[in-house]
């Protein structure tokens, strides 16, 4: 790569990432749906047709948002779980990590929850660390009913769609009736720790369900 196409990628990944910097404050301040592509290019000081050098459309800026929201959800619920053990404790510490997460990025949050947005779909890439986080859930579920932390079942898909419903569903009901209450004094938030026992006590082995 020659150093003049080199700066001009510089340029355009430096262009993009601005562009995403602003789509990300428009939808902390007004909501996903706040997103245009002619305010992302006023608080960039260019006209609108200039922004599409850098994203084919508006969908194509959804993605990203979708995309670095994923990457810092990701992040963030690494950071959380770093001194959990595999198996239960880690996955229970992930979905509390994940409300967390989400009372901290109202913005985000839904865009990545919800679909707000009418005809967008996340591409596949975007998709990716979404898809890493379940991965680990998986591998801790089923982990957890290796060495009898969990019963039979507890590893099913069953059992990962019930614990990502628990989660978004805590979130969801807290960004639409309280949002910017921090997580451990939300009505619906704070319900975490007895919603994810119940999940346990219903995937309990049989003695400890006795």
């Amino acid at each position: 790569m020659t150093r003049s196409r080199s700066r001009q990628t510089a340029r355009q990944v430096s262009a993009r990432e601005e562009a995403l910097d602003h789509a990300q404050a428009i939808v902390a301040e007004s909501g996903a749906g706040a997103v245009t592509v002619s305010e992302i290019a006023r608080r960039m000081g260019m006209q609108p047709p200039s922004l599409y050098k850098y994203f084919p459309s508006l969908h194509a800026i959804y993605d990203g948002l979708f995309a670095r929201g994923n990457a810092l959800l990701e992040e963030y619920v690494g950071s959380a779980v770093q001194g959990s053990e595999p198996g239960l404790e880690r996955v229970l510490e992930a979905c509390r990590a994940i409300c967390r997460w989400g009372m901290a990025h109202p913005g985000l949050a839904p865009l990545m929850f919800w679909r707000p947005i009418p005809g967008f779909e996340p591409s596949p890439e975007a998709f990716r660390p979404a898809e890493a986080l379940v991965r680990r859930s998986q591998e801790d579920l089923g982990l957890a009913v290796r060495t009898g932390e969990l019963g039979p079942g507890g590893d099913s898909d069953e059992a990962m769609r019930l614990l990502t419903s628990i989660t978004a569903g805590l979130c969801s009901q807290q960004l639409a009736n309280q949002p910017g209450v921090p997580f451990e004094e939300g009505l619906f938030t704070s319900l975490t720790d007895q919603a994810l026992d119940m999940f346990v006590h219903y995937y309990g082995t049989k003695a400890e369900k006795s």
